[in-house]
């Protein structure tokens, strides 16, 4: 298609067979009706015919409307210089009474009258000859056209006998046009496969950024969470007394020992961590930690200082049990709730 009708097609939409390939097969349907609308319009009626016929008519006199300018423009010229020759009439009509009224002499004349006739018979024997040539000529080229015409024909007989005779191959160049048809075939179907699966790729590293995007967004806020969240934990437990907070100082040591040991938690269970909440004083350890005993003998020393004073004393009592845990487990940082994802 490309080298005869100049019509160039991309392979690669065409073995695709989807709608780019349809913009393709376009570039060839619309060559071929082109064609046949222009054969159509042969058919048409007397009116179409006439107007086509008026159009084709004022095109062919383009070339007369410019042989007709130039006409124009020569008749411009040859009469400006007519106009200057009757101009000079006055002065050559003298020259012209003069040459005439001048009696002739015989032998300059008749000297002239044989030049002339000899240049004359040189000219009429150079067209014999080139008449002479041109027959010549023209038997030559006769003798070749028949040359010519005979080699023809014997070819086109030599045509005839071999389209009659089949070869000797044509069986196995079929059965290789036909392996070579089925080859092309699986390698359409591959191609559109290998197409297909590029796309799912495709599709499927999109998906994986957007999660990707989606679980960073995801921890982005929570970690703006969890710092609101340890923001107004410290400014509650600014409120909290002097007791309270030597308290909770004794009890971090020991629950930074257990964090230590315990496995890294989700950031889920972060959240739900940061918010506040009852807590018993003491470990899941049980009595054998050292830290638990040095936290409730503080917790003794501090009773046995107020016992100075009866009220200090009872509102000591009625705080050691009931105390609300207003002490909240610093969140996680960040790295290890990327782990957990």
């Amino acid at each position: 298609m490309a080298t005869k009708a100049h019509i160039k097609l991309n392979t690669k939409k065409l073995y695709q067979a989807d709608g780019y390939a349809v913009k393709e097969l376009l570039k060839i349907t619309s060559v071929l009706y082109n064609a046949m609308k222009s054969k159509g319009m042969e058919g048409s009626k007397i009116g179409e015919e006439d107007v086509s016929k008026f159009k084709f008519d004022l095109g062919s006199k383009i070339s007369d409307l410019k042989a007709a300018r130039q006409l124009a423009s020569e008749i411009t010229a040859k009469g400006a210089s007519l106009y200057d020759l009757l101009g000079k009439e006055v002065e050559l009509r003298e020259l012209r009474t003069e040459a005439i009224a001048r009696p002739l002499e015989i032998n300059e004349t008749e000297k002239v009258m044989r030049i002339a006739i000899k240049e004359v018979l040189a000219q009429i024997q150079k067209t014999k000859d080139l008449l002479n040539n041109v027959a010549s000529d023209e038997a030559n080229l006769e003798a070749k056209i028949e040359k010519r015409k005979l080699e023809l024909e014997r070819n086109r007989k030599r045509l005839q006998t071999l389209q009659s005779v089949r070869p000797a191959f044509m069986d196995e160049y079929e059965k290789i046009e036909e392996e070579l048809q089925k080859q092309y075939d699986i390698y359409l179907e591959k191609f559109r496969n290998l197409a297909y699966l590029e796309q799912q790729l495709e599709d499927h590293h999109r998906m994986e950024q957007e999660r990707f995007e989606e679980a960073e967004n995801t921890l982005r806020l929570m970690q703006n969470k969890l710092k609101e969240e340890e923001k107004r934990l410290l400014k509650s437990g600014s409120n909290d007394d002097s007791d309270i907070d030597i308290q909770e100082d004794d009890e971090s040591d020991s629950e930074l020992e257990e964090r230590r040991l315990s496995k890294p938690r989700t950031a889920m269970e972060v959240l739900m961590q940061g918010r506040p909440s009852k807590r018993i004083v003491g470990t899941m350890q049980g009595g054998d930690s050292d830290d638990d005993e040095d936290s409730e003998d503080s917790e003794i020393d501090m009773e046995d200082d107020e016992e100075d004073d009866d009220d200090l004393e009872d509102e000591s009592i009625a705080l050691s049990p009931t105390k609300p845990n207003r002490r909240v487990r610093k969140p996680e940082p960040l790295d290890e709730s990327d782990n957990d994802f």
